[in-house]
């Protein structure tokens, strides 16, 4: 699993970035808890992700409305196939609005250029 912590803050809100293959839901779902084994994670006030499996696209917005998607169009756009990303926001007190959408999109794109 790639992790990219501290990638970017907007107005107190810090956001993080992750990923790894998932070949099925039950891989995709176990990559998400791996992350959230880790305190700082399992702490986040969202982990929203997506991923595109032969039998059709998952995502979970986890509280953050919108967020799954946003991410699951970029992937869809990259052909990034069987593989779960997770875009992790630590609230900071003030309404993103908008803007939240271009923060995860932000973020995968770092995902998406910095991943091995």
């Amino acid at each position: 699993m790639d992790i990219f912590d501290g990638i970017l803050s907007d107005r107190g809100s810090k956001y993080a970035v992750s990923g790894a293959t998932a070949e099925s839901r039950e891989e995709a779902t176990a990559v998400v808890k791996q992350l959230c084994r880790k305190k700082k994670f399992a702490k986040a006030t969202h982990n929203s992700w997506a991923v595109l499996l032969p039998d059709g696209p998952l995502k979970n917005d986890d509280g953050e409305s919108g967020a799954g998607m946003v991410i699951l169009r970029m992937l869809e756009r990259e052909g990034l196939e069987n593989h779960v990303v997770i875009v992790t926001r630590w609230y900071g007190g003030v309404k993103l609005g908008g803007d939240r959408f271009r923060r995860v999109q932000d973020a995968v794109r770092y995902y998406f250029d910095n991943r091995s």
